[in-house]
C-alpha cells in the first residue's frame, strides 16, 4: 500500500506538508498534476487538480524523491500547499480517490525507513524525541543520538561479541579443528570487557531517562501547609485548587516546567497526616509513592506543622529541599531539630524569598544533569536490554571448560541478541560471515 499524511503540524498555517511514500507515488503525482515528473530531489511549481473531477485544488510546491534516495528509501513525494484545513483535505480526498491509498498510521513513515534499512531503532527514538523535546536540553540530547555515536558504541560492542561467538561456534561445529591457544585464553577476557563497558554506561544516574521523561519532582508535606499554592505559582497558572479545607488535593495533580532548559514534571500530592477517610488514604498512599520515586522532594511545611522529621529521615536529605511556608506568621518557635535540614522559608502569600527557592531547585537540577557527551540510554528499553546482556554474560563467565562450550554458546548468542535488540539488528548471518572471515572454514 502507499501511504500518505499531513507532515507538518494540524490546523490553520502559512505552509502545510503532505508527504505520500510507496509504489503508487509516481501515479499520485500524475493524477494531482496531469504532469510528468519533475526532476529529483528539486522543488517544483505545480498546480495540484481535484482527481476524477474537474477542479484546481491549490497551487504550491512539488518534491519528488525516488526510491531509494528517499526517506522511507520508498518512492516518495512531498506536496507543500497553502495551509488552510480546506486544501488539506482536498488533497488527502483526492488521494484516497487513487486505488492502493491510504492514510498513514501514527509513525509509519519512520516504520518504513526503519524496515528498509534506512534508519536504526535508535536513530528513530531520536527522531520521535526530537519532534517531542521541549527544551534545549532535550533537543541536544536526541541531536547526539541521531549523530549515530551511541548507535556506534552498542554496534562496536555487539561486534566484539560477534567475535567470541564465532571462536565458539567455531569450537562446536568443527571439533575435530584446534582453534589457536590465543584465541581460547582471550575468549573471557573479551566478554569481561564488553561487559565491564555495559556496565560503566548502565551506571550514568539515568541521566538520559531524566533529560527525556523530565526531572521529577514531588511537593509534600502536612495538609494545609500551601503545597498548592506553591505548585500554581511555579507555573504561574491555576493547576491546583487551593482551599482553607484540610486535605483538599486527593490525587497526584502533575504540571510540566521549563526551568533554565531543563524539563521539571512538577507532582501537587495529598497532606500526608492521620486519617480514617479511605479516599484521602488512598490519596496519601500515591503521595508517599511519589516521594519515593521522584529525584527531589520538595517538602512543604508552616510554623504550626512541623512535626514532621520523620518523613524526612526515611526519604533522605540529599533528595529533599525542606521548605517553610507562611514565615509572615513567624518563625521564631521553630526547633533546631528543624534547623538542622537546613530549611528555606519562605511566604507564597506574600512572595518573599521564592527567588532563593527557585534557584535551589536549579542548583540541584545542574549536579543532577551532569553534561555528558557519552549518553548512551534514553529509554527503559535500552537499560532492560542492556542488563539482559549483562545476566548472561555472567552466566557465560561461570562456564570455563571447553566441555561447556555448547552451553556457554546459549548465553553469548542471547547476550549479542539482547545487544542487538537495542539498534533493532538481529542477525545470524552475521556470526556466520565471522567464522568464515576469521577462521577460513571450509576452504
Amino acid at each position: 500500500m502507499t501511504i500518505f499524511a499531513l507532515s507538518s503540524g494540524p490546523g490553520i498555517a502559512g505552509i502545510s506538508v503532505i508527504r505520500v511514500s510507496g509504489l503508487e507515488t509516481q501515479k499520485v503525482i500524475y493524477e494531482l498534476t496531469n504532469k510528468e515528473l519533475p526532476t529529483p530531489r528539486v522543488a517544483t511549481r505545480r498546480k495540484f487538480n481535484k482527481v476524477n473531477e474537474n477542479g484546481l485544488i491549490d497551487e504550491g510546491i512539488l518534491i519528488w524523491f525516488p526510491a531509494p534516495n528517499s526517506y522511507t528509501g520508498e518512492d516518495m513525494a512531498e506536496f507543500h500547499v497553502h495551509g488552510s484545513k480546506a486544501v488539506v483535505a482536498a488533497i488527502q480526498k483526492s488521494i484516497f480517490k487513487i486505488d492502493n491509498c491510504r492514510l498513514a498510521e501514527p509513525g509509519e513513515f519512520t516504520k518504513i525507513a526503519f524496515q528498509n534499512g534506512k534508519i536504526n531503532l535508535l536513530k528513530a527514538e531520536s527522531i520521535s524525541d526530537l519532534i517531542s523535546s521541549e527544551t534545549e536540553i532535550q533537543r541536544q540530547q536526541a541531536i547526539k543520538i541521531m549523530s549515530g555515536k551511541s548507535s556506534d558504541k552498542f554496534n562496536s560492542l555487539r561486534e566484539a561479541l560477534i567475535k567470541v561467538l564465532s571462536s565458539v561456534e567455531a569450537k562446536i561445529d568443527f571439533p575435530e579443528d584446534d582453534l589457536p591457544e590465543n584465541i581460547l585464553n582471550n575468549i573471557h577476557l573479551k566478554t569481561k570487557s564488553v561487559k565491564d563497558e555495559i556496565m560503566k554506561i548502565l551506571n550514568d544516574q539515568k541521566v538520559g531517562e531524566r533529560i527525556r521523561e523530565g526531572f521529577k519532582i514531588a511537593i509534600v508535606g502536612p495538609t494545609n501547609a500551601g503545597k498548592s499554592s506553591l505548585l500554581n505559582y511555579l507555573t504561574r497558572r491555576e493547576v491546583s485548587i487551593v482551599s482553607e479545607i484540610e486535605g483538599t488535593t486527593r490525587d497526584i495533580i502533575e504540571a510540566h516546567l521549563n526551568l533554565d532548559g531543563f524539563p521539571v514534571v512538577i507532582s501537587d500530592t495529598a497532606g500526608i497526616r492521620e486519617s480514617k477517610d479511605d479516599i484521602e488514604k488512598k490519596g496519601i498512599k500515591l503521595a508517599l509513592k511519589s516521594a519515593k520515586n521522584s529525584d527531589l522532594n520538595i517538602v512543604v511545611m508552616e510554623p504550626k506543622s512541623l512535626d514532621f522529621t520523620d518523613f524526612l529521615k526515611d526519604f533522605g536529605v540529599k533528595k529533599t529541599i525542606l521548605v517553610i511556608n507562611k514565615m509572615d506568621l513567624g518563625i521564631d518557635n521553630i526547633s533546631s531539630e528543624i534547623k538542622k535540614f537546613d530549611p528555606i522559608y519562605i511566604s507564597i502569600k506574600e512572595e518573599k524569598n521564592l527567588d532563593k527557592f527557585i534557584n535551589s531547585i536549579k542548583e540541584n537540577l545542574k549536579d543532577k544533569f551532569i553534561s555528558s557527551e557519552n549518553i548512551f540510554i534514553t529509554r527503559e528499553r535500552h537499560r532492560a536490554n542492556l542488563e539482559k546482556c549483562v545476566e548472561h554474560l555472567e552466566k557465560f563467565e561461570e562456564k570455563k571448560s571447553l566441555e561447556d562450550f555448547d552451553k556457554a554458546a546459549e548465553d553469548l548468542r542471547l547476550a549479542t541478541r539482547y545487544l542487538g535488540m537495542i539498534v533493532g539488528k538481529v542477525d545470524v548471518e552475521e556470526i556466520l560471515g565471522s567464522i568464515f572471515n576469521d577462521f577460513c572454514i571450509g576452504k
